[in-house]
């Protein structure tokens, strides 16, 4: 994925949906009974929450404007997605407009999507090594499958091939900037902000360090998130950190870009909760859903209720798997914060339009089907 390659920790949110009958302190919902399949489906959606379609518009033109071949898939279906949150917004009346639905089963066959979030980080670099900034971003190398590992890149393994694109004041800054995929940096010494986008990655084993922190018991699993292992980061020793971050061999690249549209894996630019990041297998990218996102508190607790908004899938991950979206939150350090709390679930229906390309969005292919 261009934006997100990885994500941290969808085994820890998932574990949630068992263990316990019907948890639903991460927001998880029991109103529809058990689902057999991964995409089901329906006929009519009951969802009484708050709604929200502003931002659908502006995306959906954005991927029509950008991408002729998804226009040419999926405009027919956004213009009736348009008219319907125009005239109406009521989730009961999408048939009226030829709208047709899969509900997703959940990872509990009981509705439940998993939400994690994402968002686009801005790092400070120089330009040039000195005391406080000598930690590299590399662009690609050419190296294709024998690539160096991270400790080897740790240890100078780039050095001398003018890979650098700048400098930064610590490790877990370009690390975090990795786990999302791409993000902005700012140059102290010249004041120019840059968007660093996914350039590829060395093909090495991802490993989830918030994962191998929870292992190790230096973060509760309870209290686990990026802030939390920035916290960990900040508080120990550079070579402990080192050693920490070298568990996960898997290193991302980037290039420089002078465009600042944080761009998704499908090229389209993504607005914060418009798009997400799902399967491509079972959501092309440019799909629609409709989807009950959870609401947290500012301490990442889960508030009590979800809003329905209409979201775009334009985002892939190598985490993100059939029964779990990725949610888009911005730029900066509160979409860094909000992004780290997400580890909830709502109810997410994937849409259609009767007599076009995209109907029948139950429809998965047949090594997908179960």
């Amino acid at each position: 994925m261009t934006l997100v390659i990885k994500k941290l920790f969808p085994a820890i949110a998932v574990s949630f949906l068992f263990g316990c009958a019907q948890p639903t302190e991460r927001a998880q919902q029991y109103l529809d009974g058990e689902f057999p399949q991964t995409l089901n489906k329906v006929e009519q959606v009951e969802s009484g929450v708050p709604r929200d379609y502003t931002a659908f518009s502006k995306q959906a033109e954005m991927v029509v404007n950008k991408s002729p071949s998804m226009a040419n898939i999926f405009q027919p279906l956004y213009q009736q997605l348009e008219a319907w949150a125009l005239q109406s917004g009521d989730p009961t009346e999408l048939a009226n407009y030829g709208v047709e639905v899969a509900q997703f089963g959940g990872g509990d066959d009981n509705g439940n999507v998993l939400f994690t979030g994402y968002f686009s980080p801005v790092i400070e670099l120089r330009h040039e090594p000195d005391a406080e900034y000598r930690f590299p971003v590399y662009s690609l190398p050419e190296c294709n499958k024998e690539c160096p590992t991270r400790a080897e890149i740790y240890d100078g393994a780039l050095e001398g091939q003018g890979l650098e694109l700048g400098y930064a004041a610590n490790r877990i800054d370009p690390f975090m900037m990795e786990v999302q995929g791409s993000g902005f940096v700012h140059f102290g010494d010249d004041d120019t902000l840059k968007y660093f986008a996914y350039a590829g990655k060395n093909n090495k084993a991802y490993v989830s360090i918030g994962r191998v922190l929870i292992e190790r018991g230096l973060v509760p699993r309870e209290k686990m998130s990026l802030k939390a292992i920035k916290e960990w980061v900040l508080a120990n020793e550079p070579e402990v950190v080192k050693e920490l971050l070298e568990q996960n061999s898997s290193f991302v690249f980037f290039q420089s870009k002078d465009d600042l549209s944080v761009m998704g894996s499908a090229g389209i630019p993504l607005l914060p909760m418009a798009a997400v990041a799902g399967d491509r297998s079972i959501l092309p990218m440019g799909t629609p859903v409709l989807a009950e996102v959870p609401l947290l508190n500012a301490d990442g607790t889960w508030s009590g209720a979800h809003q329905l908004r209409l979201l775009l899938v334009l985002d892939t991950g190598g985490a993100v798997k059939q029964n779990h979206l990725d949610l888009y939150h911005g730029m900066g350090p509160r979409a860094g914060t909000e992004a780290g709390h997400y580890k909830h679930f709502g109810r997410v229906w994937k849409l259609g339009l009767n007599g076009s390309a995209t109907e029948a969005p139950w429809a998965m292919p047949p090594e997908k089907a179960e």
